[in-house]
């Protein structure tokens, strides 16, 4: 089918359907909901079968809907409708939620239905129960409905007692609905309060907006009372233990001066002891001559510290007597390469980024010579721009089936990039590959990758079935009598390759076009990062997305 996806930003649900459909055949292109002339434009420009709403704020045209299928995915069971959906689920603390695929009609939510499924809910926050049980369901509504559309089916009416309905119109929830009350809220009530903010908007708590939480048992102090500080969250009491939060966002002092989410610690004007608590961003575990290195760092964003504390630990593990070490990431995001936010708040943002991209490449250097243990990448999340270059470093590079990768720069402002990827990216792909999948900007799923070289092995839909496989093969790995000539010939190649070009070489190169982006003339890596940062609406759509604006 021709299938136009139209999309409010190209996030992470847009872009696993993007993949998929491509795996599929499907001829594709995206527009951005920029406004309803633009949205009727690429209609009449590209002629779709079909247009495909996955994260929209908007109605689609009237004269769109009645003349085109449009099927929408709303992240709420049967019967649900209202912009809050995953929200109010995540806040009330619901057991079972759905995906519905709809088609659109005069009334938001309320179109026939082509598919509604429903699963299970984690204790987690929003963000991650839309990027994994929302993404996967609505993934499977959407090929389903596509093949019911192309057969020549039709959706259902929307029938209220079907038991499947269980759900009911909300309202958009509003900061009032998840407001936290110190003096009475304990730790699980706030933690559903900040959950079903996270991401967007977060919870508003004074001058402060509170993001990315966790629970701690066993420091307390009296309700509201801010406790300690450690790897760069915060910890305040609640009325029965406490809780651990990791990013803020100061309020903005007037509408034309918008602030930062940064890790909490850099926004919190308050001096707190140095305690661990419950809390950790960064971990090391370690079972039958298997290590496994933890980093879920937020939205899979490194900062310079990150970095340095990352290099550390992986360092600490290389003295580990194991002969297999595993880069474990995060759940949601394995990493997304260079911390933005903090580049952008930093006195200087060229500083910052030039010692940014060090550290992370000294982590990158550090995975690349490590040559008497074999070392992998579990990509349980996704992984963007210099994380993907990251995880190549590794020998080995597995991925959940569900991941989606980014595997370039130049959507920052011609970001010319660095993590050694025009070392690692043309060894796994070849040269010709390499330069196509970097001009490209285009998201990779799983089967991609593999026949790029890039992923080794892809397995498991779900976090816990994936890692559950990972620590099987790992395990497997580390037993195989084979290993020491694996690591023989791992050896062979790194000194055979290093005579032919140092690392050092390919990073001086690197650095120095990234010198150019960070320090240059042209400004259009400065301009990007803090229109990214500030969630800046795009005016266009980009035209490797939009292909029917390329002739």
């Amino acid at each position: 089918m021709r299938i136009l996806l139209l999309v409010h930003a190209f996030n992470s649900l847009a872009q696993r359907l993007y993949v998929e459909l491509a795996e599929r055949g499907h001829d594709l292109t995206v527009e951005f909901d920029v406004n309803d002339s633009v949205t009727r434009e690429a209609v009449e420009r590209f002629r779709p079968d079909v247009l495909l709403a996955p994260f929209l704020k908007r109605a689609i045209p009237e004269d769109v809907w009645r003349r085109i299928p449009c099927l929408v995915v709303h992240p709420g069971p049967l019967g649900d409708r209202g912009p809050s959906a995953l929200d109010w689920a995540v806040l009330e603390g619901a057991r079972r939620w759905g995906v519905t695929v709809l088609q659109a009609n005069a009334e938001f939510d309320a179109g026939d239905v082509w598919r509604s499924l429903s699963f299970p809910m984690r204790d987690a926050p929003k963000a991650s129960l839309y990027r994994h049980e929302v993404t996967e369901n609505a993934v499977t509504g959407v090929l389903e409905a596509l093949d019911r559309l192309g057969q020549g089916g039709a959706p259902t009416p929307f029938d209220p007692a079907d038991p499947a309905a269980f759900g009911r119109p909300r309202p958009a929830m509003t900061q009032a609905d998840r407001a936290i009350d110190w003096s009475k809220d304990d730790t699980a009530t706030v933690l559903r309060k900040i959950r079903s903010g996270d991401g967007v908007p977060g919870v508003r708590d004074g001058d402060l907006s509170l993001f990315d939480v966790h629970a701690e048992s066993r420091l307390k102090g009296a309700p509201g009372a801010w406790l300690a500080r450690w790897q760069g969250a915060v910890c305040r009491a609640t009325v029965d233990s406490a809780v651990w939060i990791g990013s803020m966002k100061a309020r903005s002092p007037g509408p034309h001066a918008p602030t930062l989410k940064l890790p909490a610690a850099l926004v919190l004007a308050v001096d707190l002891p140095e305690v661990a608590g419950d809390y950790r961003d960064l971990w090391y575990e370690e079972a039958d001559g298997v290590g496994y290195l933890h980093f879920p760092f937020y939205n899979g964003a490194m900062s310079a510290d990150q970095c340095r504390r990352l290099l550390a630990a992986f360092n600490a593990a290389l003295k580990r007597d194991t002969r297999v070490l595993v880069l474990m990431g995060g759940e949601d995001f394995w990493s997304n390469g260079i911390h933005l936010n903090v580049i952008e708040a930093a006195p200087s943002p060229a500083d910052e980024s030039w010692r940014t991209i060090n550290a992370i490449d000294d982590v990158a250097r550090t995975v690349l010579t490590s040559t008497d243990k074999l070392t992998v990448s579990a990509l349980s999340g996704n992984a963007g721009a210099g994380g993907v270059f990251l995880a190549l470093a590794a020998d080995l590079v597995w991925a959940r089936t569900g991941v989606v990768l980014n595997p370039h720069y130049k959507g920052m402002g011609n970001l010319y990039g660095s993590e050694y990827w025009t070392y690692v990216l043309p060894k796994r792909a070849g040269k010709e590959r390499a330069r196509a999948v970097t001009e490209a900007r285009l998201p990779m799923g799983t089967p991609e990758a593999r026949r790029l070289g890039l992923v080794d092995e892809a397995f498991g839909v779900r976090v816990a079935d994936f890692r559950a496989g990972v620590v099987e093969r790992a395990r497997a790995l580390a037993a195989d009598p084979a290993l020491p000539a694996l690591l023989a010939d791992k050896r062979a190649r790194r000194a055979a390759d290093e005579a032919a070009k140092p690392l050092e070489q390919y990073r001086a190169e690197e650095l120095e076009r990234m010198r150019f982006n960070f320090y240059g003339f042209d400004p259009s890596y400065h301009v990007a990062r803090y229109n990214f940062v500030f969630k800046v609406p795009k005016s266009r759509t980009p035209l490797h997305l939009a292909r029917h604006r390329r002739a």
